[in-house]
């Protein structure tokens, strides 16, 4: 039996300090602190729900971050 994958680990950091940035300035500094995987999506955007380590989500309008959260 292959062995089990070991998830990267996760940065940490506070979602809520990206609200409010500017969508090019929050990924550069998402990439910056460890995160593998930014992804900037409009709002209203449908999405799965399955969960990743190492990725940031954030929801853009107006090239600002509105909303952000893990996984």
């Amino acid at each position: 039996m292959a062995p089990v994958p070991t998830p990267p680990a996760q940065p940490e950091d506070t979602t809520d300090s990206y609200v409010g940035l500017d969508a090019e300035a929050a990924e550069r500094q998402a990439r910056a602190r460890g995160w593998s995987t930014v992804r900037a999506l409009p709002p209203g955007t449908v999405i799965t729900m399955e969960f990743r380590g190492g990725r940031i989500n954030f929801e853009v309008d107006a090239s600002t971050v509105t909303r952000c959260w893990v996984g």
